[in-house]
């Protein structure tokens, strides 16, 4: 289904700040991004807030500070402004009276005075199944609208749809057609003269001169009320391409059912707090309607914007599945250097207080030391915090995990430990080759036990669990004096 594109490529990114990001604003922005990058386009970002009553700054910041988090840079918008200010709809209010005024003035709308309770009761008594108006004021009468204007009514513009069918060529699903007998007249704007969505959406991707419109599926319904309004738009100068458009497959949640707000795997900024990498989430969202070959999941950034295609994109839902997004966030994982995972670790350390704040010296040596040990093994940065956490905590405040003290510090596992401290106190070198043949002989060799059973009570009653770097390396670290103590602090 890919389709050449021809001239330059203006997209759009246009999210209403109310309540948390969601991982679906995420995904359409990437493909937006993905899409202006991969042809040397123009990728706007711009704020939907006319919704007064739900619109927080709260949520503003939250998106500017996901989208920053991810990488997500934008040509034109908050912050970095552009030729098509301001981009906020709240200060765009002259934009909309202007155009909403030059519709109003044409034959492509008409003064609604109806109720909504009028409208209902019509709908009743002729028995008709389309929901929405009726298109009962279409030709009022001068009679009729002085009767109206008498009973101190205020009309709302509507825009009056034309007969027949729309048709359009959708980006991801190929030809879509509605018959516009479906499609009621719609209103631009409420009865005191504040302009809705239907209006000013449209006004900004034309005066923004926007010229693919690539947005969730949930929207596919409003593109046969949109396409003729851009129509009018561009003949009354206002704008001056129509869009493409393109609609994004749903993202589903647990029961096939589309993830909503109230899924707690829906809220973005999360991810970056369980210790997410940005290029780990953005891959795996990436792959909720698009791949980058049959055989491949793991890619960068960089490499989706050279292979990206908005035409390849699937058109049928897809599930959000959280452990294929942890498997992916590993694989990311290990692209990195150590030095690069400390470096982003690091906040982490630092809000757990395993580490000062800021970092002294003897904790960086520590962590230069210790974070080679556990960069294979941590699939999320946050895991860094448990994994390293008893090589810095001070000894008054170790503790062991109640659950694997239970499972592994039982009479049987205090009495491995107990051969163990044996040994290790016969030691004269303290050093991982010299700790780990000292516990071989004391425990696998001597007691015949399997490693696995001979060295996890030791690794419990050291480091405090079950799951740690390696246990060796980590008593070496550790130091003669703390690993006794430890020991002797397991046998009560």
């Amino acid at each position: 289904m890919t389709q050449p594109i021809e001239g330059p490529v203006r997209v759009r990114m246009a999210p209403s700040p109310t309540g948390s990001p969601h991982v679906g604003l995420v995904r359409t922005a990437l493909f937006n991004w993905a899409f202006a990058r991969h042809h040397g386009g123009t990728f706007v970002f711009r704020i939907e807030d006319t919704d007064k009553e739900r619109s927080t700054q709260e949520s503003y910041d939250a998106i500017i500070d996901l989208m920053r988090w991810l990488g997500l840079d934008w040509d034109e918008g908050p912050e970095v402004g552009g030729p098509h200010p301001p981009y906020k709809q709240s200060e765009r209010s002259d934009l909309y009276t202007d155009a909403l005024a030059k519709l109003a003035a044409s034959s492509y709308t008409y003064d609604c005075f109806c109720t909504t309770e009028e409208v209902d009761a019509r709908r009743k008594a002729s028995g008709s199944k389309v929901m929405g108006y009726d298109g009962f004021c279409r030709d009022l009468s001068a009679e009729q609208r002085a009767a109206f204007e008498a009973e101190g009514r205020r009309p709302v513009v509507r825009f009056r749809m034309p007969e027949g069918s729309i048709t359009w060529q959708d980006l991801v699903r190929g030809e879509v057609t509605f018959e516009t007998r479906f499609v009621p007249d719609f209103a631009l704007c409420r009865a005191n003269g504040d302009p809705l969505y239907t209006l000013v959406n449209p006004v900004d991707d034309a005066l923004m001169e926007i010229t693919h419109v690539l947005r969730g599926e949930d929207l596919l319904s409003s593109t046969p009320r949109q396409i003729p309004l851009h129509a009018a738009l561009i003949e009354l100068g206002i704008g001056k391409v129509m869009p493409e458009f393109g609609h994004l497959p749903f993202v589903m949640g647990e029961g096939n059912k589309k993830l909503s707000k109230r899924d707690p795997e829906a809220h973005a900024l999360a991810y970056r707090d369980q210790g997410f990498l940005p290029e780990g989430l953005l891959n795996y969202l990436a792959l909720l309607g698009w791949a980058i070959a049959a055989d491949r999941d793991v890619f960068s950034m960089e490499e989706m914007v050279e292979a990206f295609e908005i035409g390849d994109v699937n058109p049928n839902p897809a599930r959000f599945d959280i452990k294929k997004a942890e498997a992916i966030n590993a694989a990311h994982m290990r692209l990195l250097s150590v030095d690069e995972i400390t470096r982003r670790a690091l906040p982490f350390l630092k809000d757990a207080g395993v580490v000062s704040d800021p970092v002294s010296d003897a904790d960086a040596e520590l962590l230069e030391l210790a974070m080679p040990l556990v960069a294979e093994r941590i699939n999320k940065l946050t895991e860094s915090v448990d994994m390293l956490g008893f090589l810095f905590v001070d000894e008054a405040s170790f503790t062991v995990d109640p659950t694997d003290a239970e499972k592994l510090l039982n009479a049987d596992g205090r009495a491995v430990v107990a051969r163990a401290l044996d040994a290790l106190r016969k030691l004269e070198e303290w050093s991982t080759a010299a700790i780990q043949d000292a516990l071989q002989a004391e425990l696998v060799d001597g007691m015949g036990l399997k490693p696995r059973n001979a060295f996890g009570p030791v690794r419990v009653a050291v480091t405090g669990r079950r799951i740690s770097p390696p246990l060796f390396e980590s008593m070496e670290l550790l130091g003669r004096e703390r690993s006794i103590a430890r020991l002797e602090s397991a046998l009560g």
